[in-house]
């Protein structure tokens, strides 16, 4: 099978699929054809230049690789809808810039940088979201869950890696950080070109002991494994 015929094959595969696909995806898209990753590398890289002028690029992310339409064209895009994109609460923005910057972090330690109450339907969100999750227990009285990021969480806000987030030295304020990340163009996946961010809150759940569901969480997933 010639490599032109491969790029045709991965560049409809990216455009069909609606996640990332990862480079194993990518190769297990020719069962019978002798096609290695480096191929499937060659074929990638020269996407990457085809759409290099184009309102659609080829993007790497944590999860593998997606084409997404450009930053650049956000503007004009966000139009096509009557729906206004939500906006993250400033809240839910410090929270998960802190949980980002400093994981593993505490929910007590969140509360002692913001000098506020962390709301249960907060976590709540970014747990359901998939955002975040528990990397471990604080090894203190009471044993406190540590949270971090997750793979889901680049994927959403279009980073590869947690070294592509701003760097503290470039925030001036919360406001520069929700420019930086476009928090302010989510919108409903439903209704918008791929690659543009998702939507932003919607209705939580009501508060409740976030402690006790991590807990809760946490002991699911332990039975489940066990059971696997």
């Amino acid at each position: 099978m010639e490599l032109k015929e491969v790029k045709n094959v991965v560049e409809a595969a990216l455009m069909a699929f609606d996640e990332p696909m990862s480079m194993k995806s990518l190769v297990s898209l020719f069962p019978d054809e002798e096609i290695t990753a480096n191929d499937i590398n060659q074929v990638l890289n020269e996407l990457e230049e085809d759409y290099q002028d184009r309102g659609v690029e080829l993007k790497k992310l944590s999860k593998g690789y997606r084409l997404q339409t450009r930053e650049s064209t956000q503007p004009w895009l966000k139009n096509m809808w009557e729906q206004k994109p939500k906006k993250l609460s400033r809240a839910l923005l410090e929270t998960l810039a802190l949980i980002a910057y400093r994981q593993p972090i505490t929910r007590g330690e969140i509360e002692d940088i913001r000098g506020v109450a962390v709301s249960s339907k907060i976590i709540h969100y970014m747990m359901d979201k998939e955002w975040i999750r528990i990397l471990g227990y604080r090894d203190v009285p009471g044993k406190p869950a540590m949270l971090g990021t997750t793979k889901e969480f680049l994927n959403y806000f279009n980073l590869n890696s947690l070294q592509d987030l701003p760097s503290l030295a470039e925030i001036k304020d919360i406001e520069t950080l929700e420019q930086e990340l476009q928090f302010d163009e989510l919108q409903d996946t439903e209704s918008q070109p791929r690659g543009v961010a998702k939507d932003a809150v919607d209705e939580a759940r009501p508060d409740g002991d976030i402690d006790s569901e991590i807990e809760e969480r946490h002991d699911d997933s332990t039975q489940l494994n066990q059971q696997q």
